[in-house]
């Protein structure tokens, strides 16, 4: 063997080595944290080449580093039900990294939030926000209560004491939550209420998703799903195809799902199924997407009842047999692991030919390696979902400048971030060695960005 040949062999075996080592320390501090270790593990396994070909991140102990998160709170959060009895549910904060701006993360309130979860997004967001390039770190929150069956006085009065709390550790300059599951626009008001209360300052800053009267973004709403549907082009024209006529599939039927498809079908698509909690409701013809923006944003109703105006339409018990329909495009929009090796098969069995990961984390490690092996196209979630936060970053953006941007304004933006994500993850795969693989090129290029800020501000 040559010797540059033996050097590159031994960098290589050097980074396998380096990369296991971190893995099973994550493992070991972080026992029962499977999210987390799911999320850590998925990364780990694309950085191999990047820390075989630069070993001063190596030297550096930059993947200890980023695997600890800079701060991590955990919170009472105390309230008051109708009836007067008096709740208590545990409230989080993960600030993952600060590298390239001030922490930045949704809020999600959901009965299953825990630590693991809340750490796996935290991970996750940080190399999002930095592929977005826009100047945002990586952070997550939430708590593990469940709005759903609860008033709009409940929801008030948890919502308030959460901030009570969540408001010592944030800021404009600081850590800027947003939405997620179980947070949306109302949820985001009280926050922002009582944010104010407490500070006896008007930061408009400190959250996005705000409603548009006092802060807030146009296009905010839409981005996340807009933003898959303008990545998922941007992939079908670079591999030579067209969205025009393709099925659909779109697990969800929540913020993301409905403007994915929304988007979607302005981009050319038909899409023929969307699920919620209770099933799934699939349309050969189309799924009217008025009826579900109708059912879900205003009625908050349940997708079973989309049958009931268009009895052509089917309904089936158990979101997760929505994988059974046969579809040139999966866009699991949902929730984490909810595509499986088993779903996976019957996706490529039934003729995929792309899935999007709208949703964070949604596909197992298992089926994203079955997608590969057989030339799936694959757009991994940190890429296709960054649209959300990119336009969180330009509502900080307005609220810093005092300025509001019109929709279109916005959404051009969006479109040109979404390419530019498309673009930087295909070259960072092709540059270490596996052209088309996007899940490696995200998490090279993501990681990059914040491993060398992290470099040059030192041991902190």
């Amino acid at each position: 063997m040559k010797t540059v040949e033996k050097m590159e062999f031994s960098y290589l075996q050097q980074a396998k080595d380096y990369v296991d080592e971190v893995y099973e320390m994550v493992k070991k501090r972080n026992p029962d944290q499977v999210e987390f270790q799911q999320a850590v593990k998925e990364v780990f396994d694309s950085l191999i080449p990047v820390l075989a070909k630069h070993p001063n991140y190596m030297q550096q102990a930059i993947l200890e580093r980023m695997v600890e998160p800079e701060r991590t709170i955990t919170f009472r959060v105390p309230w008051v039900d109708d009836k007067g009895k008096v709740r208590v549910n545990r409230g989080y904060r993960v600030q993952f990294s600060s590298a390239l701006g001030p922490y930045k993360g949704g809020i999600r309130f959901h009965p299953t939030v825990n630590e693991s979860i809340i750490k796996f997004l935290g991970f996750e967001q940080t190399f999002k926000n930095s592929l977005t390039g826009q100047p945002i770190g990586g952070a997550k929150g939430g708590a593990d209560f469940d709005p759903k069956g609860k008033s709009e006085m409940e929801i008030m009065r948890f919502t308030q004491s959460f901030m009570t709390e969540l408001s010592k550790h944030i800021g404009p300059d600081l850590d800027v939550p947003a939405g997620d599951i179980g947070v949306g626009a109302k949820e985001i008001g009280y926050m922002f209420g009582q944010y104010k209360k407490l500070r006896g300052a008007y930061e408009a800053g400190v959250l996005t998703g705000k409603g548009i009267g006092y802060g807030g973004s146009l296009a905010r709403k839409e981005a996340t799903g807009y933003g898959t549907a303008y990545f998922m082009d941007a992939m079908f024209k670079d591999n030579g195809l067209s969205l025009d006529g393709c099925k659909v599939i779109v697990s969800g039927s929540g913020n993301v799902s409905i403007y994915a498809m929304e988007k979607m079908v302005e981009l050319g698509a038909n899409v023929i199924a969307c699920s919620d909690s209770d099933g799934y409701i699939y349309d050969e013809n189309g799924i009217y997407l008025e009826t579900v923006k109708r059912l879900k944003e205003e009625e908050q109703g349940r997708i079973r009842e989309y049958i009931k105006e268009h009895p052509h339409a089917m309904f089936k018990e158990g979101c997760s047999g929505i994988w059974e329909i046969p579809c040139d495009i999966a866009l699991p929009c949902a929730t984490q692991n909810e595509i499986d090796d088993s779903a996976a098969r019957l996706l490529v069995a039934n003729g995929v030919k792309a899935v999007g990961e709208g949703a964070n984390m949604p596909t197992t490690l298992e089926a994203i390696e079955i997608f590969l092996e057989n030339n799936i196209l694959f757009a991994p979630a940190k890429a296709v979902n960054a649209g959300g936060v990119a336009v969180s970053a330009l509502e900080m953006a307005q609220n810093s400048a005092r300025l509001a941007w019109s929709f279109e304004e916005v959404d051009s933006k969006l479109y040109e971030i979404m390419n530019n994500i498309y673009t930087t993850s295909t070259k960072a795969a092709e540059d270490y060695g596996q052209p088309g693989n996007l899940v490696l090129g995200a998490n090279i290029a993501g990681f990059i960005k914040v491993a060398d800020a992290m470099i040059a501000q030192g041991i902190i």
